[in-house]
């Protein structure tokens, strides 16, 4: 039995795993650290409220078997480029690290489809450097998943992003764009739990993490 350590437990994709591992045999223990306390309660269930601009305070907290990344946030909530940056970017490396140098044997970092470090888009080369940052990191597995747009039970009601899921759902029905079809967050939480099981590293694509399911 593992002990889980999830980064982003209270956005869309990390609530979903955070459910899924306290009902998963497979882990006896799961520690979350967050900026706000959570009000949860489980037997397995250890939260850390923190700073994350402080990982000094906390880095030796961080212990476990494998690590799941899956913090974000958009650059509406954020404000600016430079706060989504600290968050998607500098807080997820920094964990990644602490979790490397502390001897957690396995990352699991959500990441997105068409990330590319080199890319034009602010978003999509924010993401690419942290999958070739984490790379650099030694641990002994690493999986990145790369999924389309997310949809699911979402703390915030985001009006603009429900059409444009419902828009590249349509789209999908003609044939068109089928890489960045949408994903469910309880789907790309199942595949987190499946390739945390897989002694390799690897890449997942948007049709490959569908393949998992």
């Amino acid at each position: 039995m593992k002990t889980a350590i999830l980064l982003g437990a209270t956005g869309m994709v990390g609530a979903a795993l955070l459910n899924q591992l306290l009902a998963n045999d497979e882990y006896a223990a799961v520690l979350i650290f967050v900026r706000r306390p959570t009000q949860l309660n489980h037997p397995k269930l250890t939260e850390y409220v923190v700073d994350f601009d402080q990982p000094s305070q906390w880095s030796k907290l961080v212990q476990g078997d494998v690590l799941f990344s899956c913090l974000g946030t958009t650059l509406a909530v954020a404000g600016s480029k430079t706060n989504q940056y600290k968050v998607d970017f500098t807080y997820q490396y920094e964990m990644a690290k602490i979790a490397s140098d502390n001897g957690v044997k396995q990352l699991v970092l959500v990441s997105s489809a068409g990330a590319k470090a080199q890319s034009r888009n602010f978003y999509l080369s924010m993401k690419g450097k942290l999958d070739e940052a984490v790379r650099m990191l030694n641990f002994q597995f690493l999986s990145i998943l790369r999924p389309g747009q997310l949809y699911g039970n979402r703390q915030q009601k985001r009006k603009m992003e429900q059409i444009a899921i419902q828009l590249m759902f349509f789209i999908n029905r003609l044939g068109l764009l089928r890489n960045y079809r949408p994903i469910h967050a309880n789907e790309v939480a199942q595949a987190m739990q499946k390739v945390a099981k897989s002694s390799k590293s690897s890449v997942y694509t948007l049709s490959e993490l569908f393949q998992l399911l």
